[in-house]
């Protein structure tokens, strides 16, 4: 039995972790064993998880099998975003100068800062009362 070919990619955003697996196929998309369409219902967002897949032009070569967890939609989206990019980049590194062009390969390390005591969340004082 022939070996099938796995390309695998770990992308990260704000508090969300998406794993990545990529293998040869038609374009499925799964994403937490759901459709791509119905676990990201934004356009907008969805249209920014293909956005690797589009600049590579590799929309129907891979079969696309998504575990994301943490965060919210969009930070999810914009793991499995990076996941696929990292994982592009094993199937052929010459997809490297194009996605770094559009700012793919580079984690965004925007994260939550952490709440301050004395404050209401990180930098909201409480109101102050003069009476």
């Amino acid at each position: 039995m022939a070996k099938q070919v796995m390309y695998r990619g770990t992308g990260r955003r704000k508090s969300s972790v998406a794993r990545v697996i990529m293998t040869p196929g038609t374009g499925k998309f799964i994403i937490n064993g759901r459709k791509f369409n119905d676990y990201i219902p934004s356009a907008a967002t969805r249209l920014d998880v293909e956005q690797p897949l589009q600049i590579t032009d590799n929309m129907t070569t891979f079969d696309i099998d998504v575990n994301v967890y943490g965060g919210g939609i969009t930070g999810q989206a914009g793991a499995i975003r990076h996941g696929i990019t990292r994982a592009l980049l094993e199937v052929n590194p010459d997809y490297r100068k194009a996605l770094k062009v559009a700012g793919m390969i580079t984690r965004d390390p925007r994260v939550k800062e952490r709440k301050k005591y004395g404050l209401k969340k990180a930098r909201r004082a409480p109101q102050f009362s003069k009476r």
